[in-house]
């Protein structure tokens, strides 16, 4: 059954909260300033959206232990890494944090279009496998909620570890 509050979250509040953080913010941990955040998450959202691709790098008798994690109230610990991503982060793409702001709040609406418009749709994501819109929302709040924590923007929600 479909989270509807983060699917708000995603969808009407992430956005107008990451324009409250000073691009010049210092994470908490990791690598990547907040633009490279910021673009990170909308390359993110490219891959549930077939604009990206990656290979399956989960062995299949592992996914079902992946997708048991998706639907815990577990977080991404600090520090987690996608295998599929360079150990050091991607140069900035776009001009200014303004600017790939609001290439994230495209990315989001086409996310949204492309699962309303095709409900039925599954789409690989190289470490989960196989998902569909719910599971997507699901991934995609973890992961957002991870980086939001990063910059200080929001706290790990109670009962996560």
């Amino acid at each position: 059954m479909m989270d509807q509050q983060k699917l708000e979250f995603l969808s009407t509040a992430l956005v107008p909260l990451l324009k409250t953080l000073p691009a010049d913010t210092v994470m908490k941990w990791g690598k990547m300033n907040a633009q490279q955040m910021v673009e990170h998450i909308s390359g993110f959202f490219r891959v549930s959206t077939n604009k990206l691709h990656f290979p399956l790098v989960t062995p299949p008798e592992q996914l079902p232990k992946f997708k048991e994690f998706l639907r815990s109230d577990k977080a991404f610990r600090e520090n987690t890494k996608a295998p599929v991503l360079p150990e050091e982060p991607l140069p900035v793409q776009f001009a200014s944090f303004e600017d790939a702001v609001n290439d994230l709040e495209k990315e989001i609406k086409d996310f949204l279009r492309l699962f309303t418009d095709d409900p039925g749709l599954t789409t690989q994501h190289p470490v989960f496998g196989e998902l569909d819109f719910e599971e997507w929302v699901l991934l995609h709040y973890k992961h957002v909620v991870h980086h939001t924590r990063q910059f200080g923007l929001t706290e790990q929600p109670k009962g996560d570890n």
